[in-house]
C-alpha cells in the first residue's frame, strides 16, 4: 500500500520523518529548496542509522539496504509524482502550506494521501485547497522523530473514513503508537503543551524562579521528561511563537504569547538552533 513516500521539508521535524520511514525499509524522498539543509539532513540521517546499528534495531546489512532508499532532491514533482503518501513538514505558516498542498495536488496520482504535520493548524483549512479533501488528514509527529513513539492523527471535517484507516495503517508500519483526534486549534498535546510553557515563560518573567529551577519542578514533581522551557527551545522560540499567535488567534486570550518570549525571538534567541534560548547552548557546540 506505501510503496513510496515523500517529506517536503528538511527541517528538524522533515529529516527525521524521513528517517522514520526509511528506516523501516519504504522507499522515501526528501525534498527541501535549500541543498544545504539537504546535505545536513543526509548527515543526520546516516548518523541516525549508526545510532540504531548501536542499539541492535537493525543489523548493518539492513542499514546498508535502507539507505539507499532514502533520496534526495530539490525538486518537488520529483519528490511526490509517484509518492503513495506526502507529508508536509514546512514552516507554520497557513499561505505556505495552502500554496504547498495546491501544488501538491497537482502533481501527485489520484490516489494519494496529502498529510500536513502541522502542529497546531487546520488540516480542513488547507484540505480546501486541493479537490481531494478526503484524502487529506494530519500526521503530527514530535521530536525528536526518532525517540518519540506518537503520531496525532488529525481528522478535518472532510478526512474519510478510508483516509484515517490509511493513515493508522502508516503509523503502524513505521512503529509508531497512534491516538486520533477531531480537529481543533492546537489538537491535544500542542494546546496543552503550549498552554504549559507558555505560563512556565511567564513565571519566568514574573520572577517567581529560575529557567533552571522551574524545569526541575515540572521534571522531578510532575514527573515530565523534560521541562516545559527545555522542550521550548528544542521546538525552535520561533516555531513556539507561531503556534501561540495562531492559538492566540482561534482560542482567545488565554493563549496570548508571553512577551518575553515575543522579546527572544525579536533578539535571534530561538532555541538550541541559534545557540542561545532560555539556555546557552553555545559551549556545547
Amino acid at each position: 500500500m506505501f510503496k513510496k513516500a515523500a517529506v517536503v521539508g528538511a527541517g528538524t521535524m522533515g529529516r527525521g520523518i524521513a528517517f522514520a520511514i526509511g528506516v523501516k525499509g519504504i522507499e522515501v524522498t526528501l525534498q527541501d529548496i535549500n541543498e544545504e539543509m539537504l546535505e545536513l539532513s543526509k548527515d543526520y540521517i546516516k548518523k541516525q542509522f549508526e545510532i540504531s546499528i548501536e542499539k541492535q534495531k537493525i543489523t548493518e546489512e539492513e542499514a546498508a539496504k535502507n539507505l539507499e532508499k532514502i533520496h534526495y532532491t530539490t525538486n518537488l514533482e520529483e519528490a511526490a509524482k509517484d509518492a503513495d503518501i506526502v507529508i508536509e513538514a514546512v514552516l507554520e505558516l497557513m499561505d505556505l502550506k495552502i500554496e504547498l498542498f495546491k501544488k501538491l495536488d497537482d502533481i501527485t496520482p489520484s490516489h494519494t494521501i496529502l498529510a500536513t504535520n502541522t502542529s497546531t493548524m487546520s488540516p480542513t483549512e488547507i484540505a480546501a485547497a486541493t479537490n481531494r479533501p478526503g484524502q487529506c488528514v494530519a500526521l503530527h509527529f514530535f521530536n525528536p522523530v526518532p525517540k518519540m513513539k506518537l503520531i496525532e492523527i488529525i481528522r478535518g471535517l472532510e478526512t474519510s473514513d478510508e483516509t484515517m484507516q490509511k493513515a493508522l495503517q502508516f503509523g503502524e508500519l513505521i512503529g509508531k503508537e497512534c491516538v486520533q483526534i477531531n480537529e481543533f486549534p492546537g489538537f491535544a498535546t500542542s494546546r496543552m503543551n503550549c498552554l504549559i510553557g507558555n505560563e512556565a515563560m511567564n513565571m519566568v518573567m514574573e520572577g517567581v524562579g529560575s529557567v533552571e529551577d522551574i524545569d526541575k519542578a515540572m521534571k522531578l514533581g510532575l514527573n515530565h521528561p523534560m521541562g516545559p522551557l527545555e522542550l521550548a527551545d528544542l521546538v525552535g522560540l520561533d516555531t513556539r511563537l507561531r503556534n501561540m499567535e495562531y492559538l492566540h488567534q482561534t482560542l482567545g486570550e488565554k493563549f496570548r504569547p508571553c512577551p518575553l518570549l515575543v522579546k527572544y525571538v525579536k533578539a535571534g534567541r530561538l532555541g538550541r538552533k541559534s545557540g542561545k534560548g532560555f539556555y546557552d547552548y553555545s559551549a556545547k557546540k
